[in-house]
């Protein structure tokens, strides 16, 4: 049984967690541990007893919002406007593609399969999602012959397109209702 850990060091890891995912999005994952430590509000210590390398710190941010991803589709489920549900989804995960996309490629650098870091709370995601992607085409809001392996496809080539867009909201938004347009039934 692994043993709980102390209240005041759930905080700190949490603030560390938060602390990392907004310096690793603003700067990029070559920003340091000291400065998610001094966005976290707490010593490097603490950042390593949590994280005892930087590669775990990337890999424990990587599931952290891949889990907000799952838990965020999961509730949409059961949204009144499937279609509206889907959509909005789908243009969230695009918009926090920079911060995914960055911290998978670093750990990739690092010799980490991000894949296979992020495998177990991929399954609840995929699962929510395929529920997102039925429920938008028995509303009539997505083409029938789209499957989930599409959708997947289209995310991961939107949130890529999206990152390297250079920070042109437009563009960004225009290339998903382009995406969003071939979705829609005809």
């Amino acid at each position: 049984m692994t043993p709980r850990m102390r209240a005041d060091a759930a905080r700190n890891r949490a603030k560390v967690l938060v602390a990392a995912e907004l310096v690793f999005a603003a700067k990029g994952t070559s920003a340091s541990t000291e400065e998610v430590a001094k966005e976290a509000g707490v010593g490097i210590g603490t950042v390593f007893r949590h994280f005892p390398t930087k590669e775990a710190l990337l890999e424990a941010v990587l599931v952290g919002l891949l889990a907000r991803f799952a838990h965020e589709a999961e509730e949409l489920t059961r949204a009144a406007d499937p279609g509206e549900a889907f959509f909005g989804f789908f243009r969230g995960i695009v918009a926090q593609a920079a911060t995914k996309n960055a911290v998978s490629e670093a750990l990739e650098e690092a010799g980490i399969n991000a894949r296979e870091a992020s495998a177990e709370v991929g399954v609840p995601l995929k699962k929510a999602l395929a529920t997102l992607v039925e429920r938008a085409q028995e509303a009539g809001a997505v083409r029938s012959d789209v499957g989930l392996a599409e959708v997947m496809a289209l995310l991961s080539g939107s949130s890529h397109a999206a990152a390297s867009a250079s920070g042109d909201p437009q563009v960004q938004a225009r290339a998903l209702d382009i995406v969003f347009d071939g979705l829609r039934p005809r």
